[in-house]
C-alpha cells in the first residue's frame, strides 16, 4: 500500500485514477492544480507523485523542477498526450521516474506505479548501504573493547543521525578531530564536504575571515575575494577545533550564525546564509570558563545540545593492546614492512604508563619502538626509560623499585583495575586481560608475600599497596 498524489485539471480523470488505485489499496490524494499540491509534495508526504503535462498556469514540467530544487525525490510519472512525448522526455530528464501516453488502460498505470515504487526502494535500499558503509568505517577507527569506548561508538552513531550542534570534549590527544570525522562520515551529510579550522592557530582578524570568506580590498593583502569555511561547508560540516580559544568578539558573531544561519564576508554588508553543521572541540572545561568570563555562556548552550566526552587512555587501559597493533599494523603498511608487536612484559609497561597525551603520545611510542627496534617482537628495556623519563615527577612510575619495575608496574596496574571495578575480580581480569584465576594467584601470591615482611624486623610493616590489594581481592 502506497501514498499516491494524482495532480490533473480534469475531474473526471483524476476521480477514475483515484479509483483504480484504492481498488489495489493505495491511499490517494486529488489535486486539479500543481501549485495547490506542491506544499503537500515538497513535505515528502507521498511515495509516488502522478502528473499530467499540459495544465493552465503551472504545468507538470514546472511542478517537477520545483520539486526537486526543494530536495523532494519522490518518484513522479507524467501522463502525456500523444502529441506531446517532447515534454515527457524533459520530464525525464528533470529526473521524473517514468511516462504513459494517454489514453491508457487501468492495469497499465497499475503498473507503472508498482513499477516506480519498486525503483525508489532500490535507491532507498542501495542509500542504506552506503550510509552503513560510511558508519562502519568511521567507527572502525575507534579502536577500543573498553565500555568508555563502546559507550562512545553508541553516542557516535546515535549523534550522526541528528543534526544538531555536537560538543567534542577531552583531554589532548584523546582523538576529538577523530571522533568529529566520524560523526561525519555516518551522517546525512557524508557526501558533503566537512571542513576544518583550528580557532588557536590564527588571530582574530585572520580566523574571522577564514570562518566567513573575505572582500577584496577588505584589508591589507586582500587581493581578491574568498569564500569563508562556512560557504565552503554549506550542505555538510564544520569543525571548529579547540573552540575555546576564540576570542570573545568573534564568539557573538558565530553565535549569531548558529541563530540564524546567517553571515557577512569581511568588509561586505551582503548577508549570505549556508546550511552548515557545526562540531566544535574543546580540552578545556567550557563551564569554568564561562563562570570565568572567558567563554561566552550563549554560545556554550547552542554548542552544548550534543555533548561527547571522550575518556582519557588512563582510565581504559585495556584498550592499549588493541592500539598499539592497529598503530604498529598502520606503519607496516606504510613502511611496506611486516608489523611488528610488542612483547608481553612491554605491554605491562605500557599498560601502567600514566599517558599524560593520551593516544597521540601511544602512537608516538609505537612509531619510535617500530623504527628502533632491530626485532620484530619490540622488548620492554627498548621503552622503559622512554616511559620513565617522562615521568620523572612522579604518577605511575614514581614509586618503583630499581630492578623490580615490570613486577611492581604490572602489582600497581591490578591495584588500579581492582579499585576500577570495586574489588570485583572478574571484572577486573577482563580489564587488565587476563584469567580470573591468574589474577587470583597473583593476590595470594602478594598475601603471602605481604604476611612474610610482617614476621620480620627488618622489613617495615605492610604498605598500604599491600592492603589495598588485601582489601579489595573480593570476588
Amino acid at each position: 500500500m502506497a501514498n499516491i498524489c494524482v495532480v490533473d485539471d480534469k475531474e473526471l480523470l483524476r476521480e477514475s485514477l483515484a479509483a483504480t488505485l484504492e481498488r489495489e489499496d493505495h491511499r490517494v490524494t486529488a489535486f486539479g492544480r500543481p501549485d495547490e499540491a506542491l506544499p503537500a509534495i515538497t513535505q515528502n508526504q507521498y511515495d509516488v507523485v502522478l502528473t499530467d503535462l499540459k495544465m493552465p498556469g503551472m504545468d507538470g514540467v514546472s511542478m517537477l523542477r520545483e520539486m526537486r530544487a526543494a530536495g523532494c525525490e519522490t518518484p513522479v510519472i507524467v501522463m502525456t498526450a500523444f502529441g506531446s512525448v517532447a515534454s515527457a522526455v524533459d520530464a525525464m530528464k528533470l529526473g521524473a521516474s517514468d511516462y504513459i501516453q494517454k489514453p491508457f488502460d487501468a492495469d497499465m498505470i497499475v503498473v507503472q506505479v508498482e513499477r516506480a515504487m519498486k525503483q525508489a526502494r532500490v535507491v532507498a535500499e542501495n542509500e542504506a548501504l552506503r550510509t552503513n558503509a560510511n558508519d562502519m568505517q568511521a567507527l572502525r577507527q575507534m579502536i577500543g573493547d573498553s565500555d568508555a569506548m563502546i559507550e562512545t561508538r553508541i553516542k557516535i552513531a546515535r549523534v550522526a543521525a541528528s543534526q544538531g550542534t555536537v560538543l567534542v570534549s577531552g583531554e589532548s590527544g584523546t582523538g576529538k578531530e577523530l571522533v568529529a570525522r566520524a560523526i561525519h562520515s555516518a551522517s546525512r551529510r557524508a557526501s558533503k564536504p566537512m571542513m576544518c579550522l583550528n580557532c588557536a592557530a590564527l588571530s582574530e582578524n585572520l580566523l574571522e575571515s577564514e570562518l566567513f570568506g573575505h572582500e577584496r580590498g577588505a584589508f591589507t593583502g586582500a587581493d581578491r575575494a574568498r569564500k569563508g569555511r562556512f560557504e565552503m561547508a554549506d550542505e555538510g560540516t564544520l569543525l571548529l577545533d579547540e573552540i575555546s580559544e576564540m576570542a570573545l568578539p568573534l564568539q557573538a558573531k558565530l553565535l549569531r550564525v548558529l541563530q540564524e544561519g546567517e553571515f557577512e564576508r569581511v568588509g561586505s554588508s551582503l548577508t549570505r546564509r549556508a546550511s552548515v553543521r557545526i562540531v566544535a572541540t574543546t580540552n578545556r572545561d567550557l563551564k569554568e570558563w564561562v563562570r570565568s568570563g572567558q567563554f561566552r555562556e550563549d554560545l556554550y548552550y547552542r554548542l552544548h545540545v550534543l555533548p561527547i566526552t571522550i575518556a582519557p587512555l588512563r582510565s581504559r587501559v585495556e584498550d592499549v593492546p588493541l592500539l598499539t597493533s592497529h598503530f604498529l599494523a598502520q606503519i607496516a603498511r606504510r613502511d611496506g614492512s611486516e608489523p611488528a608487536r610488542f612483547e608481553k612484559s612491554a605491554i605491562t609497561l605500557l599498560k601502567a604508563y600514566n599517558w599524560p597525551g593520551n593516544v597521540r603520545e601511544l602512537e608516538n611510542v609505537c612509531e619510535r619502538a617500530a623504527t628502533l627496534s632491530t626485532e620484530r617482537l619490540i622488548p620492554a628495556d627498548l621503552i622503559e626509560n622512554w616511559l620513565v623519563n617522562t615521568s620523572q615527577s612522579g604518577g605511575a612510575f614514581s614509586s618503583l623499585r630499581h630492578g623490580r619495575m615490570l613486577e611492581d608496574m604490572e602489582r600497581s596496574l591490578i591495584e588500579h583495575a581492582l579499585e576500577q571495578h570495586g574489588g570485583h575480580r572478574e571484572k577486573s581480569a577482563k580489564a587488565l586481560g587476563m584469567g580470573v584465576r591468574t589474577l587470583g594467584m597473583k593476590l595470594k601470591q602478594w598475601r603471602e608475600e605481604s604476611k612474610r615482611s610482617e614476621t620480620r624486623t627488618d622489613v617495615p610493616a605492610t604498605s598500604s599497596a599491600d592492603e589495598a590489594i588485601v582489601g579489595g581481592s573480593r570476588a
